[in-house]
């Protein structure tokens, strides 16, 4: 066998092989991507919806709807995954998250286009939490950094590319395209999930907080429909407005209660006594509330006043695309150098701020240089915030939060961008109402010319200058008085930005700085395990070039890298006799069983193995040489967390042996031995 042949039988744990592996990562990263792309897809499509549907009133809910069910589902499918196998609720996913799209894309109302858009996004939250459980469940630790990247990064370009997306559809087929185009990505994902990722199911039976997510559920709801609904739907004075309020007011101080004595809460009230998970937690959700704010009505603008198509109005988004992607990669890189965060979200929030005042300058005759310039300032101060404010959670809880503050931090931006698309949503429709009804009214359209002209932007623009400057006007000053009614939420993130503690940043937080994932508040798991895996994933990604020669020197085992090899297969492969059969392992590696034969005899000569007929178990001297393998690696991993002070966590002493014993897996037994090519 050549050395490329067998770099590439590197195998995931448990008897995984590479290949699938990889076919477990490939429908993953498809399902992150239909995912990530329908939270920002439609964004360039709505002013189309509107003009085909109507419901201009409503055109907030399309996207927050989503996003709410979205929200809903990360914080239970999590949980289902442990309880019934986290295959299944892959699968039943990405089957949920296709009935939604083929619906979404029938629907003849914004009625229904809302609901469907809320199953959407019960398949699409199952479908990113499920993600980082999948690649922990199949990729070796020592490689999870490399593929968490990955997934990352595709969660992070295909959030903000989306809007181009819709915009293609938009103008070259319609807008129920962008549903669409779901259904054939789900088929494809099905037909490499289902035969590809193991049936792998919790030991532990896990504690589901249903009340908790109930609650939360209802107050965060309630409080979306009155900021959407107040002044537009109905009076603010309404008994409907006031009673919806308090309803909502009431279940969130119950969700505080629920929370302070539930078993495993969905956000732990002791998490807000740590004053960066306070801080970093307000202004993740800011952040959330500016970036899909701003994204989805930046196309209102560009289409209903500047004239463009749906395809331009995407592509002129490209300089806010640009400044989150450069901001969140540069800040990043400077804090995983520097080990300093603090001033990053200060100068985002500011430059957040100053994006929305400039975005509130636009008008009809601002020129497009002008225009990206003024997006690409907002799109600097999204990145900017969004980068740090996970890592400095990360990197100041304890390790029996780790999980739960990173899934907090990202939950909270979640309920952000909802709030946020719902506020903006808000104050459009009420200040749209009253400047289209004041523009006609000073300007009454001929007769025969149908007042839902101005509903759409494409019949707009086909008027005559004269009928069409008083209503596209009257867009321009509506999306004025948004911009500017977000500033002073800028401004809270800024005043809050000087509130955030430094730490001084442990190695593994300084690691995964740079992972895009992060930056782009990927829905973490609040699986304290997955949590720490993946940070060592990152950890060991930047020290991959020396740290298996220093486990080995390390550990002063005997074993050469065949009996390493073999000994560390039968440890991982054995079964409840204790021995593992010579066939099964051959099939985990995908080579034939007689090629590893001679360095399997070669073992049971040295006394480390022992058994024939193609069954063999270790013996005392080969388990004790594969506990020096698991000490090493104990040992290297304790020396480079010593600043998370695992002697003082019994969890983290237990948690960090646990991984121990994967890596020596991943180490000895990640090629097929030399002597057996």
């Amino acid at each position: 066998m050549t050395e490329t042949a067998a770099a590439d039988q590197r195998e995931a744990p448990a008897g995984v092989s590479k290949a699938r592996a990889n076919a477990v990562f490939v429908a993953v990263m498809l399902g992150m991507l239909l995912a990530a792309l329908d939270q920002t897809i439609v964004s360039t499509a709505l002013p189309t919806i509107v003009g085909d549907l109507g419901g201009a009133g409503h055109l907030s809910w399309v996207v927050t709807a989503y996003l709410l069910a979205e929200t809903i589902s990360t914080a239970l499918v999590g949980k289902f995954g442990d309880l019934f196998g986290r295959k299944q609720m892959f699968l039943t996913s990405v089957l949920i998250f296709t009935i939604g799209s083929f619906f979404c894309g029938f629907a003849n109302s914004m009625t229904w286009l809302i609901l469907w858009r809320g199953v959407q996004g019960l398949g699409g939250g199952g479908l990113m939490v499920t993600a980082s459980a999948l690649i922990a469940d199949v990729i070796p630790l020592r490689d999870r950094g490399k593929y968490q990247g990955a997934l990352g990064s595709v969660f992070g370009v295909v959030t903000v590319i989306g809007p181009l997306l819709g915009g293609l559809f938009v103008d070259h087929l319609s807008w129920r395209w962008a549903f669409y185009v779901n259904i054939p990505v789900a088929v494809i994902v099905l037909a490499v999930a289902v035969p590809a990722i193991p049936a792998v199911r919790s030991a532990v039976r896990p504690v589901i907080d249903y009340l908790g997510i109930l609650l939360i559920a209802l107050g965060a709801s309630g409080l979306t429909l009155v900021t959407s609904w107040g002044g537009t739907t109905y009076p603010w004075g309404s008994p409907t407005i006031i009673w919806l309020a308090v309803g909502s007011v009431v279940a969130l101080t119950l969700f505080v209660f629920v929370e302070l004595r539930a078993v495993e809460p969905v956000l732990p009230m002791l998490l807000f006594r740590n004053p960066v998970f306070t801080v970093a937690g307000l202004m993740s959700f800011i952040v959330g509330f500016a970036m899909l704010g701003g994204i989805t009505y930046l196309p209102t603008y560009m289409q209903y006043v500047q004239g463009t198509s749906a395809t331009v109005s995407g592509l002129r988004m490209l300089p806010m695309v640009f400044g989150i992607l450069l901001a969140s990669i540069f800040s990043g890189t400077a804090v995983s150098r520097t080990g300093r965060y603090r001033i990053y979200p200060m100068l985002g929030a500011a430059a957040m701020t100053v994006g929305f005042y400039l975005l509130s300058m636009l008008d009809e005759t601002t020129g497009l240089l002008l225009s990206s310039l003024y997006m690409f300032v907002l799109g600097v101060g999204v990145g900017l915030g969004m980068q740090v404010l996970v890592i400095a959670v990360q990197n100041t809880c304890d390790y029996a939060d780790l999980g739960v503050a990173t899934s907090g931090v990202t939950f909270l931006r979640t309920l952000g961008s909802s709030f946020g698309v719902a506020v903006f949503g808000t104050v459009y429709a009420n200040k749209l109402t009253t400047n289209l009804a004041e523009a006609l009214a000073a300007n009454p359209l001929p007769p025969g010319v149908d007042p839902r002209v101005a509903q759409s932007p494409q019949a707009l623009h086909t008027l005559p200058g004269a009928l069409s400057a008083p209503l596209v006007h009257a867009y321009a000053e509506t999306l004025h008085v948004v911009f500017l009614a977000v500033i002073p939420v800028a401004l809270i993130a800024l005043v809050l930005s000087f509130f955030l503690k430094e730490v001084p940043l442990r190695d593994t937080a300084r690691a995964a700085a740079s992972d895009m994932g992060d930056g782009f508040a990927m829905p973490a798991s609040p699986d304290s395990d997955q949590e720490l895996e993946q940070a060592i994933g990152a950890l060991m990604r930047r020290e991959r070039a020396t740290v298996t020669t220093e486990v080995l020197t390390r550990s002063s085992s005997e074993l050469d890298e065949a009996a390493a090899w073999c000994v560390v297969r039968v440890h991982l492969s054995r079964d409840r006799r204790g021995g593992a059969e010579l066939t099964d392992i051959a099939e985990q590696v995908q080579v034939p069983a007689a090629v590893l034969a001679p360095a399997f005899t070669q073992a049971v000569d040295a006394g480390y193995l022992t058994g024939g007929d193609g069954r063999v178990e270790l013996t005392p001297t080969g388990e004790r040489e594969f506990h020096k393998l698991a000490e090493a690696w104990q040992g290297w991993l304790t020396e480079k967390l010593s600043d998370w002070r695992p002697g003082e966590q019994a969890e983290l002493t237990e948690a960090l042996r646990r991984v121990a014993g994967r890596l020596v897996g991943d180490q000895a037994g990640d090629r097929v031995p030399a002597h057996s090519r």
